[in-house]
């Protein structure tokens, strides 16, 4: 089948700016479309912390000092290239001092939308100047949700867009990029009030991924039970009426997994290596773990890990009874390593207090320890309210350790409870979001460990698993095609 032209916007891709799973998924896209032959161009915000970290950008001749005019004022942006590291393929950064010289990725500021607002028409200027007509604007999450609509409105007329189309990928529906109604006119749009959600109006505001749902020709989110939980539930967090209207066009793909980061086989993070064949390597990181957290557990104990985003999300609230009372009543170890919300920080730092030598806690980002967290664990704790995709669990399955997770989102499309009457499964479910679940599935995973047989089936199990970008990007050109034929066929003669 013939190649596609895609153009791919995103407010991060690994690895030159990454706040979360977004930019992961966004690196893993462009790399993977351009390895299996598509032409990709990635368009990406040129922070000042990318500047100071990629000094060898190149200009692209005939995009500098480009004006675009947002509301009254005319910004002035160009466009620098840097190669995508183990690919053949430039990403494109949109380089406006005014609004992205700034001291982080994202900011409360007042302008914060004409930021991205900014982004989103920078790449479509860009994509014409450049005379490069994408079968596919494939946009992620708010900060691009006005292209669809751009798209289809303020770029209709443009002959070189006449066959493209858009697939919006929401990474989180709880950023939403609401912004004032009184910025209507930063929009650029003719009678922009027959095209946006009238009862937001009515309210005052402006939804930017509400805009995308409703005029993307196809929507995709990070796991298919996600896709039907923000149709079906309150996890839609007030969306779930417009994705209802759109129900066909919702689409869950599941993320993939970078095996050449995380595979303990050659994780460049660790000293020691290994596999489901030869376990050896597993039991060095873990004594290798226990002596950096300094635990004074029995090296045949279990150990259970934690590394995570201190958020009410990520399920922390569950274990604030439950923890403490497995910690209480079961001889293991744990060691936590995330940065966030400070009386998450604070409970974590009552349990090493109340159980010294058996539990740490780091209050950091710290990518060495986190491999070695994966590495050197048992278990690996997962509670998530709810969880889009994740990803540290499928990190988990491949290094041997075994996932207790609550059965949402992409917890529940890659984790199956383990049954040891019949061997199947791959780590602990647990179905309600409390207390007394979660201590039920700490106590089950628990009780497997104590039989060595058990444990060795389940181990095996969890790292037969397969979750590699190399399977789930076929699904995103399925889509990609898809969504090109119907179109297609819908066209007049």
């Amino acid at each position: 089948m013939p190649a596609l032209k895609v153009c791919m916007l995103s407010a991060e891709i690994v690895p030159f700016a990454k706040t979360g799973g977004l930019a992961d998924v966004a690196g893993a896209l462009v790399r993977e479309l351009s390895r299996v032959g598509h032409e990709v161009r990635a368009f990406m915000p040129l922070y000042a912390a990318v500047k100071r970290s990629q000094p060898a950008t190149q200009p692209v001749p005939g995009l500098q000092n480009v004006g675009v005019t947002i509301g009254s004022r005319v910004y002035a942006f160009s466009v620098r290239t840097v190669s995508m590291p183990g690919a053949q393929v430039s990403i494109y950064l949109i380089d406006c001092p005014e609004l992205f010289d700034r001291p982080a990725i994202y900011t409360r500021d007042p302008d914060e939308h004409r930021r991205f607002l900014l982004f989103t028409r920078a790449a479509l200027e860009s994509c014409l100047r450049m005379g490069f007509a994408p079968d596919i604007f494939h946009c992620h999450d708010w900060h691009t949700g006005f292209l669809p609509l751009f798209l289809k409105s303020t770029y209709s007329p443009v002959p070189l867009f006449a066959r493209s189309r858009s697939v919006l990928t929401i990474h989180n529906i709880g950023y939403q990029g609401v912004f004032p109604s009184a910025f209507i006119s930063d929009l650029g749009l003719i009678a922009p009030e027959s095209l946006l959600d009238a009862a937001d109006l009515q309210f005052g505001v402006i939804n930017s991924l509400k805009s995308g749902i409703k005029f993307a020709d196809a929507i995709t989110t990070v796991s298919p039970t996600h896709a039907r939980e923000i149709t079906e539930t309150a996890l839609g967090m007030g969306m779930e009426a417009t994705l209802r209207a759109r129900p066909d066009a919702v689409i869950g793909i599941l993320n993939g997994v970078d095996y050449e980061e995380w595979d303990p086989r050659r994780d460049p993070y660790l000293t020691e290596h290994f596999s489901a064949e030869n376990l050896q390597g597993k039991h060095a990181n873990k004594l290798r773990l226990l002596a950096a957290a300094s635990l004074r557990i029995a090296p045949q104990s279990p150990l259970v890990g934690m590394v995570t985003r201190l958020a009410s999300q990520k399920g922390i609230d569950i274990l604030m009874d439950s923890l403490p009372q497995a910690l209480g009543e079961r001889d293991f170890g744990l060691v936590v390593l995330g940065s966030g919300e400070e009386r998450y920080a604070a409970f974590f730092e009552s349990l090493v207090r109340a159980f010294r030598g058996r539990a740490a806690f780091y209050s950091a980002q710290d990518e060495p320890l986190a491999h070695l967290i994966e590495a050197g664990s048992d278990m690996f704790l997962m509670p998530s309210q709810y969880e889009p995709c994740g990803l540290n669990q499928m990190y988990s399955l491949r290094y041997g350790t075994i996932p207790i997770v609550r059965r949402t989102g992409g917890l529940a499309d890659s984790v199956r409870h383990f049954d040891p009457a019949t061997g199947s499964g791959t780590g602990c479910v647990f179905n309600d979001y409390d207390a007394p679940a979660a201590l039920w599935a700490m106590r089950t995973a628990l009780g497997w460990f104590n039989d060595a047989d058990v444990w060795r089936r389940l181990m095996h199990n969890a790292m037969q698993e397969d979750f590699s970008w190399q399977r789930q990007i076929a699904k995103y050109v399925e889509v990609y095609r898809n969504t090109a034929a119907e179109h297609a066929a819908q066209a007049p003669a």
